[in-house]
């Protein structure tokens, strides 16, 4: 149950979030901005109409990620991943605070039921135990008790443990496995080539860049915005990105070899980029449709059921 409300309960959250920012320029929307920023405690605040709409469009981006790396995660619970659940829940957090831009109520059902998967009879199972048995009252009928976890034949008056059937042969690498990596490797190159690109051309000539947005936001300085605070959020911005794209090429190399737990942060990976690039094509940036389709494919060549035998077989227990 915690494990399907986390994948539904996700992707309503991107919903909400898609919702949410495409009405954020409407005139009704920032009609409801400027009464809030009139009156207390909006008035108190010293922000403008224009830090709001980025806040909320940054914390509504925050969410979108986090929720889609979340319902990916909340599959792989089902199956009883351990990394998966440490994973959802340190997600549940960011997930429920940037959330609030969305109401809260359907990212708080998120970020309960990854506490869910922390309590009994949900830990025993991620143990692979029989859930402790409940203490009854006197004269009450015993609870019946739990089947054990692995499957069992009756021989006479003995139980056995039927062992489970061996693996196959040795198994080549699937062809997907080998494209979704290599794959990989091409976008997060190009990628990593343009931003550090950017970068330089920005330490060249900031000028252009500052102009820029000085003339989408002419407010910036009047909210107490410097240039300086502009560039080093853009070369953080920068870094960060240039981080997680060489964490991505880190991770396929790890794939390759059939590390379980690497495939799962690749395919949150991707499609944390997937619905961030979405987003982006959704306000005009339509050279992100590219990476939006290059994530896609990778997640479908990692899901594969001829993909997975290969990780069952090398990868960690």
């Amino acid at each position: 149950m915690a494990g399907w409300l986390i994948m539904v309960g996700s992707a309503f959250a991107v919903l909400l979030v898609f919702d949410r920012l495409s009405g954020l320029h409407t005139l009704e929307k920032q009609e409801s901005i400027n009464n809030f920023l009139s009156t207390p405690p909006g008035s108190d605040l010293g922000v403008g109409a224009d830090f709001v709409v980025t806040a909320i469009r940054t914390l509504g981006m925050v969410t979108a990620g986090c929720a889609t790396a979340a319902g990916i995660l909340g599959y792989q619970v089902l199956r009883r991943s351990r990394s998966a659940r440490l994973a959802v829940t340190v997600l549940a957090v960011p997930i429920f605070l940037a959330g609030m831009v969305t109401g809260g109520f359907i990212t708080s059902v998120v970020a309960a039921s990854a506490a869910i998967l922390w309590l009994q009879p949900a830990r025993s199972w991620f143990d692979g135990k029989p859930p402790p048995e409940r203490r009854t009252a006197p004269g009450s009928a015993p609870a019946p008790a739990a089947p054990a976890p692995f499957a069992t034949h009756l021989t006479g008056a003995q139980t056995a443990p039927v062992p489970a059937p061996a693996l196959a042969g040795a198994t080549a690498r699937p062809p997907a496995v080998l494209w979704a990596c290599v794959l990989t490797w091409i976008c997060t190159a190009f990628v990593t080539v343009g931003l550090v690109a950017s970068a330089v051309a920005l330490a060249v000539s900031p000028d252009l860049m500052l102009d820029q947005v000085h003339k989408d936001n002419p407010d910036l300085a009047a909210q107490g915005i410097s240039d300086d605070l502009l560039l080093v959020a853009t070369y953080v911005m920068i870094a960060g990105l240039v981080l997680w794209c060489v964490s991505a090429a880190g991770l396929a190399v790890l794939v390759l070899r059939g590390v379980d737990w690497a495939r799962i942060v690749l395919i949150v990976s991707a499609a944390t980029c997937a619905v961030l690039c979405l987003i982006g094509a959704a306000v005009g940036a339509f050279v992100l449709l590219l990476p939006l389709l290059a994530s896609a494919v990778v997640i479908s060549m990692l899901v594969r059921a001829d993909a997975r035998p290969w990780f069952v077989r090398r990868g960690s227990p």
